[in-house]
């Protein structure tokens, strides 16, 4: 071993998921799809009061982080939550915000 500590797998896919969620666009995104069952890009950008092409740049970015997922259906392209990454994002982020924390003391610096 190389002796460099690395960040764990749970660390890094939290991480790339809490990244692609960084923007209120995104959050919009994910709350309107996950609504239904399925939509095409143009619904998507009629709830948003952003461009079509940041639209599209915002889509991306979730797609790529595992979060939704896209289907070609000429000439449209329809989009969906990726259900088995939103529970893992779910558990990730659960099993992180719900851990014990140490007993509170009078200041955390000294």
């Amino acid at each position: 071993m190389d002796g460099k500590k690395k960040y764990t797998q749970k660390q890094q896919q939290l991480s790339r998921f809490a990244k692609a969620m960084s923007h209120p666009a995104r959050i919009a995104i994910l709350d309107f799809l996950s609504k239904m069952d399925t939509c095409y890009f143009g619904d998507v950008c009629e709830e948003l009061p952003i461009s079509k092409a940041t639209v599209s740049q915002h889509l991306k970015e979730l797609k790529e982080a595992g979060l939704i997922q896209g289907e070609i259906q000429t000439p449209k392209v329809k989009y969906c939550i990726n259900r088995e990454n939103w529970m893992l994002a779910r558990a990730l982020f659960a099993e992180f915000f719900f851990k014990e924390l140490p007993e509170k003391k009078d200041s955390c610096c000294k």
